[in-house]
């Protein structure tokens, strides 16, 4: 059996109000949220589409966004310049339809948005996420990402360190 194919490309016209994960805040976000972040210039949104039923299957956004050094990981800063803080892109939000789960999409889309601002012209340093619960927590630091500030959920990885790792 042949796994199913996706494409990602940047959120255009598609429908959305069908998208379903098991988090009715993501799944109201995209649907509801995402066209006036995109428009404000506060987000970029970046879809999977499964290309045989053409819907989407799941999506990532992405924004800029610094931290405070003092926030990072002292292994992290240590051969930095003594700025304040740190150019990171900000891995916003990432949903996969509940029918499309168990089939690598969400690490697929990490990966996406990983190259994509890896070969951004803008500088970054590290990429940041905010796990919504455990689970997503138990998926980021599975693909290296660590805890960092004070509050619960805030993860990092130096984006140098995800690009080599997805080679």
């Amino acid at each position: 059996m042949s796994r199913p194919r996706f494409r990602i490309a940047q959120l255009g016209k598609e429908d959305r109000s069908g998208f379903q994960s098991d988090s009715e805040p993501l799944d109201r976000y995209f649907r509801t949220q995402v066209g006036q972040d995109i428009r404000r210039r506060v987000a970029a949104c970046y879809i999977a589409i499964h290309t045989a039923s053409n819907t989407v299957a799941g999506y990532y956004t992405l924004s800029a966004a610094d931290i405070p050094v003092t926030d990072a990981p002292e292994d992290m800063t240590k051969r930095l310049p003594r700025y304040p803080t740190i150019p990171a892109a900000r891995l916003g939000r990432l949903a996969v339809d509940k029918q499309f789960r168990g089939m690598g999409l969400g690490g697929a889309l990490l990966y996406d948005a990983v190259q994509r601002v890896g070969r951004s012209e803008v500088a970054m340093h590290a990429m940041i996420v905010e796990a919504k619960d455990d689970a997503a927590e138990a998926f980021y630091r599975h693909h290296g990402f660590a805890l960092y500030g004070s509050a619960p959920g805030l993860l990092i990885a130096p984006l140098k360190r995800l690009l080599k790792d997805g080679e």
